[in-house]
């Protein structure tokens, strides 16, 4: 799961232990567009009433405030308004504060005072797992191997694969071609983590065997039910043409 999700998930839990809550999820440049916005019409009053009666405010990619320095003042300003009202302020980024260029240092020790919590990427098995969920929220049958192809190769975040999901659906609307191995290569071939002559087929039945939970060996066996024969067909598909188990 990634931050936004993680980020949203907070919100609700915010507003079922506090029916009458007034949270708000947004993302740092929605925050700057309102902003700009309430300048143009003489509105800045409203705009500040409006963020510092919040009892959460939950605003996503606060990188993105870098460079922006009247956004930076009225964000510290909201931000202190906030804590002192003993309200929340959740925030998230792609880097730690300190990490942050472009950003007014009071506003990195205001982000560095509270709990910086690192988010890893998800596993494999939670990869394969979102892709799976997201195809079927569009309708979209996504063969097994091709799913884990795609979780194999794009490991950063939910974002990512979603975006991942959508060029492989548009490629094979606009060919008329069905969702293969070859149609999702040639649709992520520039979003690839590495380039495919660097994995070896011994990778390969490692993640596939981890995977599974099973050894490699049995990749390699003889046996031909379906929990060997399903995962060695996989390993064989994302291999090298021609290369198999054994």
């Amino acid at each position: 799961m990634g931050k936004t999700h993680l980020m949203q998930a907070a919100g609700n839990l915010i507003t079922q232990r506090k029916n009458d809550a007034k949270v708000v999820y947004v993302h740092s440049e929605r925050f700057v567009a309102d902003m700009v916005k309430a300048l143009q019409h003489n509105a800045i009053n409203e705009f500040k009433r409006y963020y510092r009666s919040l009892d959460a405010l939950l605003i996503d990619d606060i990188q993105f405030f870098s460079g922006k320095e009247h956004s930076q003042e009225e964000f510290f300003h909201t931000f202190n308004t906030l804590l002192e009202g003993q309200r929340q302020v959740v925030i998230t980024s792609d880097r730690f504060p300190r990490e942050i260029s472009g950003v007014q240092e009071r506003l990195i020790s205001r982000f560095g005072s509270g709990l910086t919590v690192p988010i890893d990427p998800p596993e494999l098995e939670t990869r394969v797992a979102i892709l799976k969920n997201k195809a079927g929220q569009k309708g979209v049958s996504l063969p097994e191997d091709v799913c884990f192809f795609v979780a194999q190769q794009i490991r950063s975040n939910v974002r990512e694969l979603e975006g991942a999901l959508h060029r492989i659906v548009a490629s094979a609307s606009f060919t008329g071609r069905t969702i293969d191995l070859d149609l999702t290569r040639e649709a992520l071939r520039d979003l690839l983590v590495f380039q495919e002559r660097q994995v070896t087929i011994q990778n390969i039945q490692k993640v596939v065997a981890e995977y599974f939970k099973m050894r490699v060996s049995d990749l390699h066996s003889k046996r031909r039910n379906r929990q060997i024969t399903r995962p060695r067909q996989i390993a064989m598909a994302l291999g090298p043409k021609g290369n198999s188990p054994g």
